[in-house]
């Protein structure tokens, strides 16, 4: 089942019989069911130029699960028959919402100038270290637990972007927040917790963060946290968030609404910061306290982790850092 997404669809295998020259009729797709598991060998198209009432992404990510016969008919046919199942089974009220934050990103993009073009696509030589390269390009356990260090069960930290990357990331992020207060364009923070930073998606860089979260996340997810669905991770919600003098000084404890975090620590010059975890709770008791054995306080490059650990962020003077669920 597509992640994140939490999209209620019969997944068992089956299909019924196709059209002419493979088209499925009208009356025929009614009856098709999703696979169970998605298509590792299909790759599916892109729907990022269509207006749709979903997020094209969910589109490219449930193409993998469409019957066989469906994956090699036109994309209008594939698009109709996943739009039909998206409409059944999200609310009216989801629909609205969704199709006002892309209204939202749309009026941003269509008024917002990026500084740095090169960062709104995936570079990889440009934006990741050697040594996360290589670990990708292997492709395994073994090679991804030889870059990272695991200071607590399911929390894994490692190296991962290059500083010049960073530096431009920043710079951005930087540019967009001037932006937004020399035009006094009302925008939307990453959540009800944080006062200060953006949502990276609003202003363009949903197609790099896709990217991402599939060839270089994915991966390693799939490999640490299967029994979340790491394998099959298909939306993503990416922000910076800052604090300092004047800003947030602290993040108290939560959990994320994720199946997947990942943790990106861009600082400037800053003091403080630990990413400060007390252990993993159940729904029932997440608010609950905890031993002292089931602390932990650690600053790192990145880190990797499913949601359920309770985190804090300790005051600090000065930090940047972007997220992404």
């Amino acid at each position: 089942m597509p992640r994140r997404a939490r999209i209620g669809v019969d997944r068992r295998e089956g299909h019924a019989p196709g059209g002419a020259n493979g088209v499925v009729s009208g009356a025929a797709s009614s009856n098709q069911r999703l696979r169970l598991n998605p298509s590792k060998e299909h790759k599916p198209e892109s729907y990022e130029d269509l207006q749709l009432d979903f997020s094209p992404s969910i589109f490219s990510s449930l193409e993998r699960y469409l019957p066989p016969n469906l994956l090699s008919v036109p994309r209008d046919e594939k698009v109709k028959f996943m739009r039909e199942i998206l409409l059944k089974y999200l609310p009216h009220g989801e629909r609205n919402r969704v199709q006002k934050q892309r209204e939202y990103r749309q009026k941003i993009i269509s008024n917002y100038q990026p500084l740095h073009r090169d960062i709104y696509m995936m570079h990889p030589a440009n934006t990741f270290v050697p040594s996360f390269l290589k670990a990708i390009s292997d492709n395994s356990e073994e090679s991804f637990r030889s870059i990272m260090s695991e200071p607590s069960p399911g929390v894994f930290s490692f190296e991962l972007l290059q500083p010049g990357f960073c530096e431009l990331l920043l710079s951005e992020v930087e540019n967009f927040e001037k932006w937004v207060n020399e035009s006094k364009f009302r925008i939307m923070r990453p959540n009800t917790m944080n006062r200060y930073g953006a949502v990276l998606d609003d202003f363009g860089l949903e197609t790099m963060l896709d990217k991402l979260m599939e060839s270089f996340i994915r991966p390693i997810s799939k490999v640490f946290f299967p029994e979340v669905g790491g394998a099959t991770l298909d939306s993503h919600h990416g922000f910076v968030v800052e604090y300092g003098k004047d800003r947030d000084a602290d993040l108290g404890f939560h959990v994320d609404d994720s199946e997947v975090t990942l943790n990106v620590c861009l600082g400037k010059l800053f003091s403080g910061g630990e990413l400060y975890f007390r252990g993993t709770r159940c729904d029932k008791h997440v608010n609950t306290g905890s031993q002292s054995e089931a602390e932990l306080c650690f600053i790192a490059d990145v880190i990797v982790m499913e949601p359920e650990p309770r985190h804090q962020v300790i005051e600090l003077t000065y930090f940047y850092g972007v997220e992404g669920t």
